[in-house]
C-alpha cells in the first residue's frame, strides 16, 4: 500500500549510493529488499604504477582502463564480472585522470571529485531504469524515490576548501600506509598507560588504518593544506567519504559525519559520540584551523538532495542534459541514512540483535559482533566500533549500538592466488568442487598469512605456511586446507569476541551449549564472494561446530541494503517510514528466512572438529615470527 503523501499514489523505493574501495554502485530497493534498479562503475586506476607492497596490486591491474566492452573485469575474489548495461568501467579520457592512483610505493589515493561524479552517474542510470519501468502501461502504481542512503569505505581522508568546494589533494584511502613513520614515532614516545587510555576512548589501536594519522600527514606534508591551516581562516574542511558526499549532494551543504564513520577517525570518544579534546591534542589538531564535521546518528535527515555542479569542481567529462533533467525528479528528496560499509553490512545482514554476528568474505574478511548498547573494549585482539545508531526507534533499539570488529587479511584473495599463482583452478568458482573431491585436508594445514596474521593474532612476522604435506597430498587437499585456513581464522576471531563478551576462555563452547537461539553467536550471517560457494560455508559450519548456524544472505548487496534500511527508518513519524521498526524490516526482507539452501550446520563429529582446531593452533604457533631472528 502506498505510504507517500502526494497527488498520485506511488510505491516508495529507497536509493542507496554505495562507495567501495574499487567501485561505486547505486541501487533502488523496495520495502522487501528487492533491487528495482542497479548500476555499478568499476574504477580505472594508475595500475601500472601500483607498488608491490599493495595487497590489491593484481586486482588493480586486472581493472585497468584498457578493458574493452564485454571483456570481463575481475573482483578481488577472482570472480569474473561481465560488463553489461548495469556494470561499466569508468571513462576518464576527458577528465583529469583515474579514480585510484598509486603515486609512490604504499600510497593509495582516490580522486574525491571522481567518486562524487561516479555516484551521480550511477544514481542517474538507476533513475533512467526506473523511468522505463514506470512507463510500463501494465504498472498501475508508479515507483517513486522516497529517501536516499549512503554507504561508504571508511577511514579514507579528504580535505577540501570551504570557499570553492574543491579537494585540496587526493583522498588518502584506508589502505594507504604512508603514515607508517608517524605511527612508529607515536608508538615509541607514548607510554603503555596512555595507549590504554587512548584505546578505552576510541576502541582502536595506533595504526595507519585510521583517519587521524592521514590528516596529520597532510597537514605536515602538503604545502597547500599546510598554508591554509596556518592561515586559520576557516577555509579547511576535513571529512571521510560520507561527509564529502553529503556536503556536495545536499542543497543545504550540510557538513556532517555519522557515528560509524566518525568512530574510525581516532578523534571521537565512543562514550560521548563527540570529538574529544585530548584526542585532538594527541594528534596536534586545532579544530579552529580546520573544520570537523558535526557527528550525527546513522538515521536522520541530513539534507535535501540536489545535483552538484561537477564542472565547477574540476570534473571535465560532459554531463548530459538528460542526466540533469532526470536528477531533477529527485531534487528535495531527503538524504537520511548513512553507515560505514561494515556497519551497513551488519544492518543489511539483519544482525541487529545483540549477540548476532556477520562475516563478509571479500578480499579479506570483516567480522562484526553486535554487542548492543554495551561498549566492550577488547582484550583479545579485536577493535571496538560503533555499529549503528537509529534514534527514531523505541527503547534500546533507538540507542547507539556498538560492535566488536575483527579483520582477516587474506580470504577471497586466497582463491585468486590458487588460480593465478599455483594454477590449481581456471576459474574462482572451481575452488569449491576441487576442495570437495576429498572429505578432509588429509592432515594439511594452510596458514594464509601472506602479509602477516591479523586479528586476533596480530603477528606481522608470520608468513604463508603449509604444514603436514606427504606424498598422499593432492591439489584437492591443498585447496581444502586453504579454504579451511580462512574459516579457522573466522573461528579464532569469534572465539576472541566471545571471550570479550563472556570473560570465559571457553565461552564460545559454553554459551552455545544450550542451543538457545538467543545466546550470543548462535548464528553467523555471511555475505561476500566466497559465501556463494556452498562448499565453503559447509566447511565454515563444520569448523564452528553444531551450535552455530551459518546463514548466507538471501540478498547479495547487503552493504547497500543496510544504508537503505537506515534511510527507511529515519522518519520521525512512524507512518512515513518504509519500515516501522527492526521487526518490520526482518518480516518484510527476511520472509524467506527458513530457506534451508542458505543455512549450514555442522556435520563433522565434535571429536574430529576439536582435534582439527588443536592442529590449527599448533600450526599458527609455528608460523608466527617467521621473519624474526634471521640475522
Amino acid at each position: 500500500m502506498p505510504r507517500r503523501n502526494s497527488n498520485a499514489p506511488s510505491i516508495p523505493v529507497i536509493a542507496t549510493i554505495d562507495v567501495g574501495t574499487t567501485s561505486t554502485r547505486a541501487i533502488l530497493f523496495s520495502e522487501k529488499g528487492e533491487e528495482i534498479a542497479k548500476h555499478q562503475i568499476e574504477y580505472s586506476t594508475t595500475a601500472s604504477e601500483a607498488p608491490d607492497e599493495s595487497t590489491n596490486t593484481e586486482q588493480f591491474r586486472r581493472r585497468s582502463s584498457l578493458m574493452r566492452h564485454n571483456e570481463p573485469i575481475f573482483t578481488a575474489e577472482g570472480i569474473a564480472i561481465s560488463i553489461t548495461d548495469d556494470i561499466e568501467i569508468e571513462n576518464n579520457k576527458a577528465s583529469v585522470g583515474p579514480t585510484l592512483r598509486f603515486p609512490q610505493p604504499g600510497w593509495v589515493e582516490c580522486m574525491p571529485v571522481h567518486i562524487l561524479a561516479n555516484s551521480v552517474q550511477c544514481l542517474t542510470a538507476c533513475l533512467i531504469t526506473l523511468r522505463k519501468i514506470n512507463q510500463n502501461p501494465n504498472l498501475k502504481v508508479k515507483y517513486k524515490v522516497k529517501a536516499i542512503g549512503i554507504a561508504n569505505m571508511r577511514e579514507t581522508t579528504i580535505v577540501w576548501s570551504r570557499k570553492t568546494g574543491k579537494p585540496l589533494s587526493g583522498g588518502i584511502t584506508w589502505t594507504d600506509t604512508r603514515t607508517s613513520e608517524i605511527i612508529q614515532h607515536l608508538e615509541r614516545i607514548t607510554d603503555e598507560k596512555k595507549k590504554e587510555e587512548l584505546k578505552a576512548k576510541t576502541g582502536l589501536p595506533l595504526s595507519t588504518y585510521f583517519s587521524a594519522a592521514k590528516l596529520r600527514w597532510l597537514l605536515d606534508n602538503d604545502d597547500i593544506i599546510r598554508e591554509e591551516y596556518e592561515k586559520g581562516d576557516g577555509n579547511l574542511m576535513f571529512g571521510t567519504v560520507d561527509t564529502w558526499l553529503i556536503y556536495h549532494l545536499t542543497r543545504e551543504k550540510n557538513f556532517v559525519s555519522d557515528v560509524t564513520n566518525a568512530s574510525r577517525t581516532y578523534f571521537m570518544d565512543l562514550e560521548t559520540k563527540d570529538y574529544d579534546d585530548e584526542l585532538l591534542e594527541f594528534w596536534d589538531i586545532d579544530p579552529t584551523r580546520i573544520k570537523l564535521p558535526k557527528i550525527v546518528s546513522s538515521s536522520e535527515f541530513y539534507g535535501s538532495f540536489t545535483s552538484p555542479n561537477l564542472s565547477h569542481l574540476g570534473f571535465h567529462n560532459k554531463i548530459t542534459q538528460e542526466a540533469y533533467d532526470i536528477l531533477k525528479t529527485i531534487h528535495g528528496t531527503p538524504i537520511c541514512g548513512c553507515l560505514g560499509d561494515q556497519s551497513a553490512s551488519l544492518v543489511g545482514q539483519l544482525a541487529v540483535k545483540p549477540g548476532s554476528a556477520k562475516c563478509t568474505y571479500g578480499t579479506g574478511c570483516f567480522l562484526l559482533y553486535n554487542t548492543g548498547t554495551r561498549k566492550l573494549i577488547s582484550e583479545h585482539g579485536t577493535l571496538t566500533t560503533l555499529g549503528y545508531w537509529f534514534p527514531t526507534l523505541k527503547g534500546d533499539a533507538g540507542e547507539p549500538h556498538y560492535a566488536l570488529e575483527g579483520s582477516i587479511a587474506v580470504a577471497g584473495s586466497i582463491v585468486q592466488w590458487l588460480r593465478d599463482n599455483l594454477k590449481l583452478i581456471e576459474d574462482a568458482k572451481d575452488i569449491g568442487p576441487l576442495a570437495s573431491r576429498v572429505g578432509d585436508s588429509g592432515g594439511v594445514v594452510f596458514i594464509p598469512a601472506f602479509s602477516g596474521l591479523y586479528a586476533p593474532y596480530w603477528d606481522g612476522g608470520s608468513r604463508g605456511t603449509i604444514f603436514g604435506m606427504t606424498q598422499y597430498t593432492s591439489s584437492s587437499h591443498i585447496a581444502r586446507a586453504a579454504l579451511e585456513g580462512v574459516c579457522f581464522q573466522v573461528r579464532a576471531i569469534l572465539r576472541a569476541m566471545a571471550e570479550d563478551a563472556g570473560g570465559s576462555k571457553d565461552f564460545l563452547e559454553e554459551a552455545l551449549s544450550s542451543q538457545d537461539e538467543n545466546q550470543p553467536l548462535s548464528q553467523l550471517a555471511v555475505d561476500g564472494g566466497m559465501s556463494k560457494a556452498d562448499e565453503v560455508l559447509q566447511i565454515q559450519a563444520d569448523i564452528l561446530g553444531p551450535c552455530v548456524t551459518v546463514k548466507r544472505a538471501a540478498i547479495s548487496e547487503c552493504t547497500a541494503l543496510g544504508a537503505a534500511i537506515a534511510a527507511g527508518l529515519s522518519f520521525k513519524n512512524e507512518e512515513e517510514r518504509i519500515w516501522k521498526d527492526f521487526d518490520d524490516v526482518i518480516e518484510k526482507i527476511d520472509g524467506t528466512g527458513d530457506d534451508s539452501t542458505n543455512k549450514f550446520v555442522a556435520k563433522l563429529p565434535d571429536v574430529e572438529r576439536r582435534r582439527n582446531w588443536k592442529r590449527w593452533e599448533k600450526a599458527v604457533d609455528r608460523a608466527k615470527s617467521w621473519l624474526e631472528d634471521l640475522d
